[in-house]
């Protein structure tokens, strides 16, 4: 269970933390570096599970859960930092907390795990939010690469693709509850 793609979620997971204090720290080249090497890891451990064919359930949770933590704990830090709009870490952090909240419900009620499969804008809204963070970590160490003004329009449309995926994700589960609620009644 502990192969080598799951080995490089967890050392992504353990590399959050000294991300973070990086940042906050005054490191931002540093940071962005430990931002990269992340983004590295989840491109090769992908990669790597698909390849040799070893993908397995512990991945299955442990990779959008690095994915997750280190996204929700970006915004929370660069929100607090004053480099991304609170409104948009609001609904990133809405976003994941609804969906898991969700998912936790409709396993309670229904005592079934529903499969979770990243859709296409759940995988663009990863994108555009991983990017987000890139565009301002990169604008910290080098102001004049990126022009402030280049990211409200992103900040804008990573917000809608995190409400759209969201509300699709929400649809998914509760046309998931209502297949399983009507198998039940008729049987």
């Amino acid at each position: 269970m502990l192969n080598v793609p799951n080995t490089l979620t967890i050392i992504r997971i353990l590399t959050i933390p000294g991300f973070l204090i990086l940042l906050t720290g005054g490191y931002p080249r540093a940071s962005l570096a430990l931002f990269v090497a992340g983004g590295l890891t989840d491109a090769l451990d992908g990669a790597i599970a698909r390849l040799t064919n070893s993908k397995t359930e512990l991945g299955a949770i442990l990779d959008p859960l690095a994915d997750k933590l280190l996204l929700l704990s970006s915004f929370a830090v660069l929100a607090m930092m004053e480099a991304v709009p609170n409104w948009l870490t609001v609904l990133v952090v809405m976003r994941d907390v609804i969906l898991l909240a969700g998912y936790f419900v409709l396993f309670v009620v229904t005592g079934e795990r529903m499969a979770v499969r990243p859709s296409a804008v759940g995988k663009a809204t990863t994108f555009l939010q991983l990017l987000s963070v890139t565009l301002v970590l990169v604008g910290f160490c080098w102001p004049a690469i990126i022009p402030g003004q280049v990211r409200p329009p992103l900040f804008v449309v990573t917000g809608a693709a995190t409400v759209a995926s969201g509300l699709q994700y929400m649809r998914r589960g509760l046309v998931w509850a209502a297949t399983r609620d009507s198998n039940a009644t008729s049987a």
